[in-house]
């Protein structure tokens, strides 16, 4: 039987088809920017994921039994009308690579609204990444060069990793009180649920006309097969398999990544001090990554051993 704790090849390699198609997702993103709205392209992203996922659940013979409500409605406006909009958003007029890196600060306000929310204690090994991961911050925005478009993008980008943060405060309150819940089901019914409200947004709020490109649809199905309904299902089979420890590292690596192909496929050459800032902000992901395996580690020897 496979578990948890121990190497799985099969799961490695789709953790890094995993990072890999979640990194060049921004770059789809930032190219569709000058076809469509922001809004617009979030509607039809959400619209399709879900109808996929749904699929997904199907052919696995799994339920389509509504997840709890509240906190479904809160993490689909938390985690995908908030993340995934608002950094769709901030796409438009910011560069993908930085987007991404101001996006992935997620864990940072995690351990912060832990803390506050949860009763958590920080400890000074995270009171120290924060403070490298905000000197990156500053490093990176350079508010002293800052114009409204990119400060717009750049505050856009912050608040989609803020909003992701606050999501994932939601979904372990809801672990605790639900903790057999189909992780499955509970993205497929969120994903849904913002549609519904992307779709009414992208209504309401003015945007360009869509100019239906090639480059929309290839966008919209990468974002909606790859990076939603395949990539969900390799991050199930990833954690199912190997330590969350080694799992989380995509959080580390996405971001990355996403820097390395805008730099490659868009051009997009960060300065020596914006570099300086995504190197710290690297830093401060890897201390939080390393906090979590010996939080695990500790937690495993601690443990009473199983009687055979």
């Amino acid at each position: 039987m496979t578990t948890a704790g121990k190497s799985h090849p099969l799961a490695i390699g789709g953790l890094i088809t995993l990072t890999l198609i979640w990194s060049y997702s921004w770059i789809a993103m930032k190219q569709v920017t000058h076809y469509i709205g922001a809004f617009d392209f979030t509607a039809l992203r959400c619209s399709f994921g879900a109808l996929l996922l749904f699929i997904v659940l199907l052919l696995r013979g799994r339920g389509m039994r509504p997840t709890p409500f509240g906190y479904t409605l809160a993490i689909a406006l938390l985690q995908t009308c908030g993340m995934v909009g608002l950094s769709q958003w901030a796409l438009v007029s910011g560069g993908a690579g930085k987007v991404a890196i101001l996006s992935y600060t997620m864990p940072f306000w995690v351990v912060i609204m832990a803390a506050i929310f949860l009763g958590e204690r920080m400890r000074r090994l995270q009171y120290f990444a924060i403070a490298v991961a905000a000197a990156g911050l500053l490093l990176v925005l350079q508010p002293w060069q800052l114009n409204f478009a990119s400060m717009q993008s750049a505050l856009l980008a912050i608040l989609s990793g803020i909003s992701w943060g606050a999501s994932a405060i939601v979904a372990k309150r809801m672990y605790t009180r639900h903790p057999n819940i189909d992780l499955l089901a509970l993205t497929a019914w969120q994903m849904l649920y913002a549609a519904l409200v992307m779709s009414l947004v992208a209504w309401l709020v003015p945007q360009r006309a869509p100019d239906w490109q090639p480059v929309v649809f290839w966008a919209l199905a990468y974002s909606a097969v790859l990076a939603t309904a395949l990539a969900w299902s390799l991050w199930l089979f990833v954690l199912r398999n190997l330590p969350a420890s080694i799992a989380s590292l995509s959080t580390l690596a996405v971001p990355v990544c996403g820097v390395l192909f805008s730099w490659w496929l868009l051009g997009e050459e960060p300065g020596v001090v914006e570099g300086c800032g995504i190197v710290l902000i690297v830093v401060a992901l890897g201390i939080v990554s390393l906090k979590k395996r010996v939080s695990q580690v500790q937690s495993v020897r601690k443990a009473p051993p199983c009687e055979n």
